[in-house]
């Protein structure tokens, strides 16, 4: 269901490019411009402060890019992005990874209400929304990706976060539930344990259990309980045992 006005944020550092698409914008019935920003900066304090439905964000800035802003998103609010750029591969690129939609400078009336038909079909749905988030967050080329910038999506009561890679200590499963487990909290996540385990390679994660995979850097103590079995403790205190089929891995792990 659409909200009564969609809340629109407008970051771009052009001046001429923020008013054209203003204008274009007050001309739609149900959409309300609560503000604008001209670099990732303020772009991202005022995500925090007004929690726009949507935001139309231009990709190439100065300082920190539209692909920067959407990595470093926080909260349990998460917009809706679309794309604007002058670049059609550019657009192409955050397209195919997961955005709502992108405008290509200058941008047209037609197209800006398709995108805005797009946005008010995921409005709501806030587990596509951070799905959306998280997978444009681990492209662009501006700078390149590495491992440090990949999120994953989590769930704490009815709002999903976005989490950096490596402020994740463990995934535990608990039946049909995952938990994702941080230094100072646990989120839902959003994925079986096993597409996690897959999605994580080349990442320093390592299975040690049917029901756990842990961030080696995260392990802070090993201690033996038998032969082959082993116990963990992650930077935060929590303790994880390391079954028997696992434990031929413990070496490695030591030696990560």
């Amino acid at each position: 269901m659409s909200p009564a006005l969609i809340k629109s944020l407008i970051v771009d550092d052009e001046p001429i490019a923020r008013q054209v698409l203003r204008e274009e914008l007050e001309q739609i019935h149900d959409v309300e411009i609560v503000g604008e920003a001209e670099h990732g900066q303020e772009a991202l304090r005022k995500i925090a402060g007004l929690e726009p439905d949507v935001v139309f964000l231009d990709l190439q800035m100065p300082g920190m890019g539209g692909f920067d802003v959407i990595r470093k998103l926080e909260g349990g609010k998460l917009p809706i992005v679309v794309i604007v750029t002058a670049y059609d591969q550019h657009a192409i690129e955050a397209f195919e990874a997961g955005a709502v939609d992108y405008l290509l400078k200058p941008v047209t009336e037609a197209r800006l209400r398709k995108a805005l038909d797009r946005v008010r079909q995921l409005y709501g749905k806030r587990l596509e929304i951070a799905e959306s988030l998280a997978q444009l967050a681990a492209t662009g080329s501006e700078p390149q990706v590495t491992a440090r910038t990949r999120k994953i999506v989590g769930r704490k009561g009815e709002e999903y976060f976005l989490l950096d890679i490596e402020e994740v200590l463990a995934f535990q499963a608990d039946g049909e539930l995952v938990w994702i487990i941080t230094g100072q909290q646990r989120f839902l996540a959003t994925q079986s344990l096993r597409s996690l385990e897959e999605r994580l390679k080349g990442q320093p994660f390592r299975r040690v259990h049917r029901n756990a995979i842990v961030n080696i850097n995260h392990v802070r103590k090993m201690s033996s309980m038998s032969s082959q079995r082993w116990l963990l403790t992650l930077s935060n205190g929590q303790e994880l045992i390391v079954s028997k089929r696992q434990a031929h891995g413990v070496r490695d792990m030591l030696r990560w």
